[in-house]
């Protein structure tokens, strides 16, 4: 049951609310605020403002729940909420770039400096959606196949006292631009880097990337090496060295094909939900939702498939081959890996030290996103890094 009023600490979020943070791309967005002790109320943003509205019968965009205590601190202090969702007493659900985007466009007038901006950014290769923070030496920052920005959330907040933090959604994911008949292979992911670089005036950045964003890194710093300064590499895709069966059905199959598969939502997440461990929990939780949300559009379907697709095809050798071109990397390099990663296993390490004799090497015990499962030693080491 809800109470005839809200509380005030969500009062106090909502009157707060800062349109030039979150950019909505829509008329009207709707976010359900949870646990505060009064019942459930939904932010209603629409033509610049957030007003708040006992939740009734409509659907939300996106939920966050916390208890009360986590409220308050979030209406005093963003960073104590952001340290409330990294522990797992702040969950947000169905939208992670609307949710966080919202709690960052609430954020006390004095962290200012620090806090979330969420914005969409015209480039030479369509509109990438940003998640920005701090200011300093820039460091951008690459998903991996399936995610979107909001796996660096904890990311950007460690490194946003000292770097103007980027985390984007590349081309075909999350909130960017989502072409059908774009290539989305390495090449053309860099390429779409080097156009947002353009388009925000940078000269030079350093890039950090998980999975197939390391991929793309690598490919940035080979392909335009004057544009990248040092790469992060956390379990970065590689090309395959044992052989692909399947690889000559899948040059035949168009990944376009993906827009015109039936998905069915009930019957999509409840896939995606079983088929990942600890789908119900925390980031894992989100993480899903977040892939769903692109996965179930037409567009983004053709697009991961057709990133899929190119990991599994890569060529690992050969005048284009990765392993034949990748000992021409220059920049330093911190390579991240998992010893529980079962997708990118630790035997590559290997192979890339035998290549690139000059990059550094960090093992965890973790799997295949060492951002999101060991946050700590994993920011501290790429902070050093960027530091020397």
């Amino acid at each position: 049951m809800t109470a005839s009023a809200p509380p005030r600490s969500l009062s106090v979020l909502a009157a707060r609310f800062d349109p030039q943070v979150l950019e909505l791309g829509r008329r009207e967005a709707r976010v359900r605020l949870g646990g505060s002790g009064a019942g459930a109320w939904d932010a209603v943003i629409a033509e610049g403002r957030a007003e708040l509205r006992a939740a009734d019968g409509h659907v939300p965009d996106a939920t966050i729940t916390a208890d009360a205590r986590t409220w308050s601190e979030l209406a005093r202090d963003l960073r104590g909420g952001m340290q409330a969702f990294r522990s797992g007493r702040l969950l947000v659900r169905r939208d992670l770039h609307l949710g966080v985007g919202f709690l960052a466009a609430t954020a006390a007038p004095d962290d200012a400096e620090s806090r979330l901006r969420f914005a969409p950014i015209g480039t030479a290769a369509g509109e990438i959606s940003t998640m920005q923070a701090g200011s300093g030496p820039p460091v951008v920052m690459l998903h991996g196949l399936g995610a979107t920005k909001a796996s660096f959330l904890p990311t950007v907040a460690a490194l946003a006292d000292h770097h103007r933090a980027i985390a984007i959604d590349l081309p075909g994911f999350g909130d960017s631009v989502k072409p059908l008949r774009a290539p989305y292979h390495a090449p053309y992911f860099a390429g779409a880097v080097v156009a947002l670089l353009d388009a925000l005036g940078l000269e030079r950045a350093d890039v950090v990337g998980n999975s197939m964003g390391g991929r793309v890194a690598i490919e940035l710093g080979l392909r335009h090496p004057e544009r990248v300064r040092r790469l992060a590499l956390l379990a970065p895709s590689l090309a395959w060295l044992r052989d692909r069966p399947w690889a000559p059905l899948l040059r035949l199959v168009p990944p376009q094909l993906g827009a015109l598969q039936p998905a069915p939502r009930a019957l999509v997440e409840g896939i995606v939900r079983r088929a990942v461990p600890g789908a119900a929990d925390g980031w894992t939780a989100a993480g899903v939702d977040e892939f769903l949300r692109s996965y179930l559009t037409p567009a983004g379907r053709a697009a991961f498939y057709a990133a899929a697709r190119n990991i599994y095809l890569e060529e690992p050798h050969g005048e284009k081959g990765f392993w034949t071109r990748l000992p021409r990397l220059e920049a330093p390099s911190l390579f991240v890996w998992g010893r529980q990663d079962m997708v990118v296993p630790l035997r590559f390490a290997r192979h890339v030290r035998a290549a690139v004799p000059a990059a550094r090497h960090l093992e965890l015990n973790c799997g295949h996103v060492p951002q999101l499962e060991r946050p700590q030693v994993t920011h501290d080491a790429i902070l050093r890094f960027l530091r020397d």
